[in-house]
């Protein structure tokens, strides 16, 4: 690797659900000054700009013009980062139930998968970003500079799971909730679009028998490590 980006390094977060991308996306963010890409919060926005509009979930070509107008960008506010949606600040309604219910709808969608994956291209081109998801090292920055494969035991990330559906009060089982995580493995790995996978070049952490301070220190130390090789580069 020679040299860095105009903002640092691009970091590409995957995994499979429950194996903790998204807590330790934030904290690592925080602990190097970078801008998290949340690409989840990214199709919640399309979603609620679809629901303000009236556009149906089904309705591609609606979708394509509805994205094609729509400026999504990040912007850290002290200890997090705020969803802009052409200006406006929507880090608190994209996070309804009812946007998150449309957006399983919408993140299905053909045109607005393109869509997204063109401006996450955009906003992490200069690096200074971590991203998480399921395709990220492989499909939307295959180019990362540093890339993760997140993962931990089907048993571990249903336990996980289910700790935090007890702590919202909802009814499970354990072993409904571990049955769960692995039916959506079997969808995310057999996808037709963008499977889970890992890519090559990926550094594998088995998170089951580790805490998260313990899996943090390991990313950020080779965060860090990627960066002063490459500036000496």
């Amino acid at each position: 690797m020679s040299g860095v980006r105009e903002n640092g390094v691009i970091v590409a977060i995957d995994g499979p659900s429950g194996a903790g991308k998204s807590s330790l996306t934030k904290l690592l963010a925080k602990r190097l000054g970078y801008i998290h890409i949340d690409t989840g919060a990214m199709f919640r926005s399309v979603a609620l700009m679809a629901r303000r509009a009236g556009v149906a979930c089904e309705d591609d070509a609606a979708l394509a013009e509805l994205c094609g107008g729509l400026d999504i960008s990040f912007c850290r506010d002290g200890e997090s980062c705020r969803v802009l949606a052409n200006g406006e600040d929507v880090s608190g309604a994209i996070r309804t139930e009812e946007i998150g219910l449309l957006t399983s709808c919408i993140s299905a969608r053909k045109p607005v998968r393109e869509a997204l994956l063109s401006m996450q291209r955009k906003m992490g081109k200069k690096g200074g970003v971590i991203l998480e998801g399921r395709d990220i090292g492989t499909v939307v920055f295959p180019d990362a500079e540093v890339k993760f494969f997140l993962s931990a035991s089907a048993e571990e990330r249903g336990r996980r799971r289910f700790l935090e559906l007890q702590a919202r009060g909802e009814a499970a089982t354990l072993e409904e909730t571990i049955d769960k995580v692995v039916q959506r493995d079997r969808q995310d790995e057999g996808r037709e679009h963008a499977p889970l996978r890992q890519a090559d070049d990926a550094i594998a952490i088995d998170s089951t028998d580790l805490s998260i301070e313990e899996v943090l220190e390991l990313m950020e130390k080779t965060v860090r490590q990627r960066l002063a090789a490459a500036q000496q580069g």
